[in-house]
C-alpha cells in the first residue's frame, strides 16, 4: 500500500518500502525512493533541494494514510532499487543494508 502511494507522488520513479526496528513502535516503515530524473533534487541538485524533497514526499504520504503507517523510520534517497533478475525487489538486501548503517540514522520525521 505504501509503495504504490509513493509511486503516484510526481517525483518518485521507484521506492521501496522495509520495516525499521523501533524501541517505542516495534516497528516502523521506512521508505526507499529513487528520484525522475528532472525532479527536484533528482538530478542531483544540492542537499537542500534533496531534503526539501524528502520533506514534501513525507508531507504527501502523511495526508493519505493513518498515523500508523506514515514514514517514521524516514524516507532515503537512494540510487537504484536492488532487484532480482525477474524485477522483484530485494527487501533483504535493504534490510541488511539498513542494519549495516550504510544509510545513517537520519529519520525525516512529520
Amino acid at each position: 500500500e505504501l509503495e504504490a502511494l509513493l509511486l503516484t507522488h510526481p517525483d518518485v520513479g521507484d521506492c521501496a518500502v522495509i520495516p525499521r526496528a523501533d524501541d517505542n513502535a516495534g516497528e516502523v516503515p521506512r521508505a526507499f525512493v529513487v528520484l525522475k530524473p528532472g525532479s527536484e533534487g533528482g538530478d542531483g541538485t544540492s542537499d537542500a533541494t534533496v531534503e526539501a524533497t524528502v520533506e514534501a514526499i513525507s508531507a504527501f504520504v502523511e495526508g493519505h494514510v493513518a498515523p500508523h503507517k506514515k514514514l517514521r523510520g524516514g524516507v532515503i534517497v537512494v540510487d537504484e532499487i536492488p532487484k532480482s533478475a525477474s524485477g522483484k525487489i530485494l527487501r533483504r538486501v535493504l534490510v541488511s543494508r539498513d542494519k549495516e548503517g550504510e544509510f545513517g540514522d537520519h529519520v525525516q520525521e512529520r
